[in-house]
This record gives C-alpha cells, sequence and structure tokens, in this order.
C-alpha cells in the first residue's frame, strides 16, 4: 500500500519562507504524479503544485502551479529519497491552510498538470501551516 507522510510544517511571519515535504512508500521503481492541496477552515480544498516524479527522460519533472502561489512557491523532486518538496516563499496569511500531498501511479509522459483532489487516491494526512505576525 502506498504511504505519504507529510512534515516540514509550522509557524512563519508574512514574507517568511518554508518547505514542507511528502516522502512516499509502499512501493518501488514506480512513478506518481504528485500533488499538493491546502484547506483552510471553512474553505474548499484547493490545489497548489504538482510534479511528475521520476526521470525526465520518462516524462518526470512536469510541473503545475495554481496562479495564487506562482512565482512564490517551488515544487520539486528527490527521487533518490522518493520525497517530493514544496519551497513556499513569500509567505501571505492567506497561505494559511493544512497542507496536503498526494499520489495517483503515472504513465509514462504524463504532465501532471491536473491539480484536481479526484485525480488522486493516496493522500498524506497533512501538516499544518501557519502564517501569521
Amino acid at each position: 500500500q502506498v504511504q505519504l507522510v507529510e512534515s516540514g510544517g509550522g509557524s512563519v511571519q508574512p514574507g517568511g519562507s518554508l518547505r514542507v515535504s511528502c516522502v512516499v512508500s509502499g512501493v518501488t521503481h514506480r512513478d506518481f504524479c504528485m500533488g499538493w492541496f491546502r484547506q483552510a477552515p471553512g474553505k474548499e480544498r484547493e490545489g497548489v503544485a504538482a510534479i511528475s516524479t521520476g526521470r525526465v527522460s520518462t516524462g518526470g519533472g512536469f510541473t503545475h502551479y495554481a496562479d495564487s502561489v506562482k512565482g512564490r512557491f517551488t515544487v520539486s523532486q528527490d527521487n533518490a529519497q522518493n520525497t517530493v518538496y514544496l519551497q513556499m516563499n513569500s509567505l501571505k496569511s492567506e497561505d494559511t491552510a493544512v497542507y496536503y500531498c498526494a499520489a495517483v501511479l503515472r504513465s509514462p509522459w504524463n504532465p501532471c498538470t491536473v491539480l484536481v483532489g479526484t485525480f488522486f487516491n493516496y493522500w498524506g494526512q497533512g501538516t499544518q501551516v501557519t502564517v501569521s505576525s
């Protein structure tokens, strides 16, 4: 069974930075579409970023971002560690939410540009990110 574990959440002041991580376990030699989502109290779940994991030669490394975070957030992968990162810079109070990573097995050359929750079938437990002064 695929397991996703997020870490790295915490509290930061507006304008600060934070990096959250998602470690994938339970499978070997498989590539995924990985997504980052967030949900604040009273709000709907929002897609943040996505990346295709694996070698560039087989479609890995494609990224996609929600308009609200473009230029501030960066999603990346470390294939050797089966880990996906979300680097969050220039954080705003409206970025406060529980951040979840999600995954779905992908076929070669899937660009993983779909940032819709129903596309993903594996989910982590989330990590809290709080941006306040």
